[in-house]
């Protein structure tokens, strides 16, 4: 049981660590948002479903956390932006290091993240529309509900219990 306690209070703090570097990355070109914050979303929804909730109510990053659960594809927008301030941030690095083996890496990580993010689905319009934002936060709340109530035998199916019992 305390163990359990603790891995919960671990990813907690890993959550929060993530949102910070989160939201250091708004400032910071170098410094990527979105992977920092969809992780700390996952940290959450493992730890305390509270904070999972608030992060994916939250106006700024929730669109995101929920687009990429439900599968609806990245507004085309949106790469564009991750791209142009990958980019910028990149060949502004090389030219502060201006170290061969460096600029190779950072061409390496910037390749391998722009062909990851180009073949990411590209959202539809209707799939950004605000009744399916809507919609899109209902169906996570579910499955979210659905995660909890999995690891309690008084909301399981009493069927699956007795085989389970036989077996």
């Amino acid at each position: 049981m305390a163990q359990g306690k603790i891995k919960r209070s671990v990813y907690i703090g890993l959550g929060f660590l993530c949102l910070a570097l989160g939201f250091i990355g708004i400032l910071l070109p170098i410094l990527p948002t979105t992977p920092f914050v969809l992780l700390a979303a996952i940290l959450f929804s493992a730890s305390n479903p509270a904070l999972a909730k608030a992060l994916e109510r939250n106006s700024t990053f929730g669109p995101y956390i929920r687009h990429y659960r439900m599968k609806t594809g990245v507004p085309l927008a949106t790469k564009k932006r991750g791209l142009a301030w990958l980019w910028a941030s990149l060949i502004i690095s090389a030219m502060i290091v201006r170290t061969s083996l460096v600029i190779g890496i950072l061409a390496v990580v910037g390749v391998c993240v722009s062909t990851h993010i180009l073949l990411l689905k590209t959202a539809s319009a209707a799939s950004l529309s605000p009744q399916t934002e809507e919609q899109s936060l209902t169906a996570c709340q579910q499955d979210e509900e659905h995660k909890l109530h999995q690891g309690h035998p008084s909301q399981t199916n009493p069927v699956s219990q007795k085989t389970e019992q036989r077996g």
